[in-house]
This record gives C-alpha cells, sequence and structure tokens, in this order.
C-alpha cells in the first residue's frame, strides 16, 4: 500500500525520521554521561572524597575505532611509553604528581583553575614534577572534535617546550567554554587565536602543524593510553606518586590549595 504517499514525500518523511532518531541517539548519549556522573557525584559526595566528571565507559571502550590520518609524529620533550606522557618541571624531581585530564572537562578547569598555580609553583621549585595525561573520551560521549584537536595543538607547543606546552594549556582551561557540550577547540582558528596569547609561541612551524593536524594521530594515541590507567576513571584525577588524592570537594568545586599542599605532601617521598 501507499497510504497515498508519493516516493518523494515518502524519502522526505524516512529521511526526517533518520534525522530524529539521530538526534534522539545524542541526547540519550548525552543523559548517559550525565546520569554517571550524577551518580558518582551522589555516591563521592556523601563518602567526602569528590567528583570526577565523565567514566571511561559510556556503555563501550571510549576509544577512537578510526585513528587521525597521516604518519605518527611524537612532539619533542614528550615522555613516557611511545611519547604518550608530557612532564613539566625538573628531571631530577623525586616525587611525581600524575593529572588526568580531558580538555573539554569542566572539572578539570575548575581543578587548573583552583589548584594548577600551586602544583604548577611546586614544580618550579624542583619539589614534584607533574607528567600529564591526556584524555579524549569527551569527544565521542558528547560529539564533536574538541578535546583531541584541541590536544594535537598541545602537542605543536610541547614541540616548542615544556614550559610553552604548559602555558598555552594553562591559557587553554581559562577560555574553556562552560558548557562542555560546545566544541569550541574543534576549531583550530581559536586554537591558534588563543594560542597568540603564549609569547613567542606563534612561530611558523607551530601555526603550521596546528592547521595541518601533525600531531592529530599522537593526539589520538596519548586519548588511548588513558584507558590503560586501571586505576583512573575519569578526570579530573591526580595521583601523588602512587598515591590517589581527590581534589574535587563534595560541592562539586576544587578543595583549597592549602588543603591540596597537605594532601600532596602527605604523599610525598621521605627522606
Amino acid at each position: 500500500m501507499s497510504n497515498g504517499k508519493t516516493p518523494a514525500q515518502r524519502t522526505a518523511r524516512d529521511q526526517l525520521l533518520r534525522r530524529q532518531q539521530a538526534q534522539q541517539e545524542r541526547v540519550r548519549t548525552r543523559r548517559r554521561v550525565f546520569v554517571a556522573g550524577a551518580v558518582a557525584a551522589a555516591l563521592l559526595a556523601g563518602s567526602g572524597v569528590g567528583y570526577a566528571l565523565g567514566a571511561k565507559s559510556s556503555g563501550s571502550s571510549g576509544r577512537d575505532s578510526s585513528s587521525a590520518d597521516g604518519p605518527l609524529v611524537i612532539p619533542a620533550h614528550a615522555t613516557g611509553a611511545d611519547g604518550t606522557v608530557i612532564t613539566y618541571g625538573k628531571a631530577d624531581a623525586k616525587d611525581t604528581v600524575h593529572v588526568y585530564e580531558d580538555m573539554r572537562c569542566p572539572f578539570c578547569e575548575k581543578f587548573e583553575t583552583a589548584l594548577g598555580p600551586t602544583l604548577a609553583a611546586m614544580a618550579d621549585a624542583g619539589k614534584v614534577k607533574i607528567e600529564f595525561h591526556m584524555a579524549a573520551f569527551l569527544d565521542k560521549s558528547l560529539g564533536g572534535k574538541g578535546s583531541k584537536t584541541a590536544l594535537a595543538a598541545l602537542g605543536a607547543a610541547l614541540n616548542e617546550s615544556p614550559l610553552k606546552f604548559k602555558q598555552f594549556h594553562d591559557v587553554l582551561y581559562a577560555a574553556q567554554p562552560k558548557d562542555e557540550t560546545t566544541d569550541t577547540y574543534g576549531s583550530t582558528a581559536t586554537l591558534l587565536d588563543l594560542a597568540g596569547k603564549v609569547d613567542g609561541l606563534r612561530s611558523p612551524s607551530f601555526n603550521k602543524a596546528v592547521k595541518e593536524g601533525t600531531y592529530l594521530p599522537w593526539a589520538q594515541k596519548v586519548a588511548d593510553a588513558f584507558y590503560d590507567t586501571p586505576d583512573v576513571s575519569g578526570t579530573p584525577a591526580v595521583k601523588v606518586n602512587d598515591t590517589r588524592i581527590e581534589v574535587i570537594g563534595p560541592g562539586r568545586n576544587a578543595i583549597s590549595p592549602q588543603d591540596f599542599t597537605a594532601k600532596v605532601d602527605a604523599a610525598l617521598h621521605q627522606g
């Protein structure tokens, strides 16, 4: 039966249904992410531990099955297994603070805004070194490419120096959109504009690497490595040596710099 519909009308109806189904699936994906976060928040707030937004898995492994095009180029100054870690601080510091972040994660922004300067001061003084382990699961969970594109741009900054990476990293968190569903960092033009706030970063080689996505395959490799950390299930996560410390309190805000410093000091190697 044709139900009185012409072929063109049926095709238009089918297209509309497919668009509606796709939109409904995006809504369901967002709900899964935020419901998981709300459950975690309720459990952790009750224990006074803290809150990390976004699980590694939202019905799947969270890994991106499609790798970025182009050859794998590892930035100069990358550290760790296969160059998937970014280290900031003095190499001979005997204590390490491991920081796990996603550039689109609003709770990572809270951590960096409130506690990043305190942690950086510790690293600059040689008290600790910082190892950044970057994720991109919000791209998969919420749609878009901002986490990975921002990470690739950070790779271009790292290729210049760890200091340029840290400065650009801080600029990006300061400019992070209030809504993590807004894919602002999916635009390389926006990233280049923000890079102009870091003195000396906008070199021709940096601009070229960002525009051409030179470090996108590396960013994918870094993001995949996040899932290989068995005791980290979201961001932000912070470990001092092997000791996990909570940096987001029950009120979903970062703990105070004084509390953070005390927690770091308690986990440092003695002697």
